[in-house]
């Protein structure tokens, strides 16, 4: 079972126990942190739907705060003398993902207590 979230503009291909690094989040490390779902898969059924999709959220726990790897950029133009180097480091967001939404609806749920309640009588 995977999930496709969305957080920071970036997108993520997420399964229940997975560590991933995200752009910061305004969350303390031991905060719940819930992520937009855009997909949802468990194997056998994916939901793509935005307005079932719209209710489920993906639970991650805040693992840590840090800033990520130095990144260089270099500017150069040939032959005028002109070059400069400067260098950059993201803040970044370490989540764990502690719980995943099922791919059934609420309405089949009930549908599916009904008829098990129903067969139990009989």
């Amino acid at each position: 079972m995977y999930a496709i979230v969305t957080t920071g503009g970036k997108q993520y291909k997420v399964a229940k126990g997975d560590v991933l690094d995200v752009e910061k989040l305004d969350a303390q490390p031991g905060d719940k942190v819930k992520l937009d779902v855009l997909m949802l898969n468990d194997g056998k059924k994916t939901v793509v739907d935005a307005a079932t999709l719209a209710k489920k959220k993906v639970t991650c726990e805040v693992v840590e705060q840090f800033k990520g790897e130095k990144v260089l950029v270099f500017k150069l133009k040939k032959r005028k003398r002109y070059h400069r180097t400067k260098g950059h480091r993201q803040m970044l967001t370490k989540i764990k993902v502690t719980s995943m939404p099922t791919t059934r609806t609420s309405a089949s749920k009930a549908a599916s207590t009904k008829d098990e309640s129903a067969k139990a009588s009989e």
